[in-house]
């Protein structure tokens, strides 16, 4: 792909936003600090919606050769909040052309563990699911 490992944390991040969550901490970010290590695994984003938590990672095409790929997965997928004990949320971000084969691999998975996980395609072309409003408008005033 040939989009930069930033970028693809950016459409992670939006993700995140799309779905209700505030932003905790970001890897790569400006303004907010890195995520701590969840066990032995790195994650990108951590994000909070009320007392809801969600993890975010990025998969590339390393993580899909590593042989721990499923137990990383399982690991952060059966993590619960400490304060209140629920689930916490994992997303999974997909490069598109490896979308069917994580998606394949997760359905091997429990059920339990296979409801705390999203996925979520990412693709070269950011505005792929955005409308084009530009387009359609009229113009008011030249």
């Amino acid at each position: 792909m040939n989009i930069s490992e930033r970028e693809i944390i950016d459409l992670l991040v939006n993700e995140f936003w799309r779905l209700g969550y505030f932003t905790l901490s970001r890897r790569m970010g400006r303004y907010l600090p890195e995520p701590t290590a969840i066990g032995k695994f790195n994650v990108d984003v951590v994000g909070r919606q009320k007392d809801k938590y969600a993890v975010g990672i990025i998969l590339s095409q390393n993580d899909l050769n590593d042989v721990n790929f499923i137990e990383k997965i399982t690991f952060l997928a059966s993590r619960h909040s400490k304060s209140s004990n629920k689930p916490v949320t994992l997303l999974i971000g997909v490069p598109v052309i490896f979308y069917k084969h994580v998606k394949q691999k997760i359905n091997d998975l429990e059920e339990e563990i296979k409801r705390n996980i999203k996925l979520i395609k990412i693709s070269e072309n950011k505005e792929a699911g955005l409308p084009n409003n530009r387009a359609q408008s009229e113009v008011l005033f030249s």
